[in-house]
């Protein structure tokens, strides 16, 4: 994840696509938190919403989001067709952190 965001952010990439185990980020009552700002993330890990294996997803994530990369998607690997369904539905499968 590190090295993903941090290719993403070297390239000038506009998307940034990271698969994980979960449904995306959770909030303290386990429902997919769908859209985030970078500024939303530091309060869900100021407040300990985000914390264990996926800091280092979340934090590579933030990182591109202030780098320059416009949209980071967080998805469910488990989903099938998960990459499609993000990128070419409407409602999409996981959380959208938009740098802006």
């Amino acid at each position: 994840d590190l090295v993903a965001g941090k290719l993403a952010t070297e390239l000038g990439a506009e998307k940034l696509i990271l698969m994980t185990n979960t449904a995306g980020i959770l909030d303290k009552n386990e429902q997919l938190l769908t859209g985030v700002t970078p500024g939303d993330i530091d309060r869900l890990i100021e407040d300990g919403t985000v914390f264990g294996g996926m800091l280092p997803k979340i934090t590579s994530a933030l990182d591109a989001a202030r780098s320059g990369v416009n949209s980071v998607h967080i998805i469910d690997g488990r989903v099938e067709n998960a990459v499609l369904l993000e990128v070419l539905t409407d409602q999409g499968v996981g959380t959208l952190i938009r740098s802006r």
